[in-house]
């Protein structure tokens, strides 16, 4: 009996021996599936760049949703603390100036548009001419500022002196937001000076000619009463640096002035801020 029971017992360790390995087996496949499974599976990062963009774009618009809403927070806060105007000394033009705040009044609007492609014009010309590139865009913008605008705007973004527009791919990047053609820049101002700075600009010029033979988009339209929003994305520099011949603590120019006459000022008025909601 003794024997048989010694003869057993090893039989029984080696299978309690089998099973404890066989778990191990186990575990060891389930982790390796489950790594796979996280590094390869739904929540990693999408890898087609249209994808990855429209994810981005999403994640953006989110946070900019947060940051208008913890914005108002902090200046309710150091309203009420200060008891002082938060942005400047306060003033409009300190407010219109800087995006802070809704703005209304008179001005332009002009759209640019990719060419159709039904367009008559489209036989041996090169796609890149059938397209509005970032420069287009930038051209009209600032021929705007030049013509006295005081508030501008791309689609529904305000631009601000940070802003910077780019291409990616077929569509316009701004503030992490992506956006497809046609594209209308805003702005409040003086209309026929704003015009008559579109005309001058000698690379709005050159987009209006391939308008003409290719097809391209272009519409200036008089605006009675616009509305650009307030700037809503984040207001932090990375990096930026003075000209030379400027104050760094004035912002004034020490250099003499150049023998070029510069633009007059605009003659504030045009852009006012929206009623605050009751």
């Amino acid at each position: 009996m003794n024997a048989l029971n010694d003869h057993a017992r090893p039989g029984r360790r080696l299978r309690r021996g089998s099973f404890a390995v066989a778990a191990v087996l186990a575990a060891a496949g389930l982790l390796f599936v489950a790594n796979a499974v996280s590094a390869h599976g739904t929540g990693r990062s999408p890898q087609d760049l249209a994808e990855l963009a429209r994810a981005q774009a999403a994640r953006v618009a989110t946070q900019a949703a947060d940051v208008d809403r913890l914005r108002a927070q902090v200046g309710s806060l150091a309203a009420q603390a200060a008891d002082v105007p938060v942005s400047g000394d306060g003033s409009v033009a300190d407010q219109v100036a800087s995006g802070s705040t809704a703005v209304v009044g008179p001005g332009l609007e002009v759209t640019l548009d990719d060419a159709p492609s039904d367009s008559l014009h489209r036989d041996g010309v090169s796609a890149d001419v059938l397209v509005v590139h970032q420069q287009d865009i930038q051209s009209v913008v600032n021929a705007l500022w030049a013509g006295g605008a005081e508030a501008v705007a791309i689609q529904d973004q305000r631009l601000i002196t940070t802003s910077a527009i780019r291409c990616v791919g077929n569509v316009l990047r701004l503030h992490g937001q992506l956006y497809s053609p046609p594209y209308t820049v805003s702005a409040i101002g003086d209309g026929s000076a704003m015009k008559a700075a579109l005309a001058a600009s000698p690379a709005v010029q050159a987009y209006r000619r391939d308008a003409v033979e290719v097809g391209l988009g272009w519409e200036v339209d008089s605006q009675d009463a616009l509305t650009l929003p307030a700037y809503s994305g984040a207001t932090d520099l990375d990096y930026a640096s003075l000209p030379g011949g400027v104050d760094p603590l004035t912002g004034r120019t020490t250099a003499p002035a150049s023998p070029t006459p510069s633009p007059a000022s605009p003659t504030p008025s045009a852009a006012s801020p929206t009623p605050s909601a009751p």
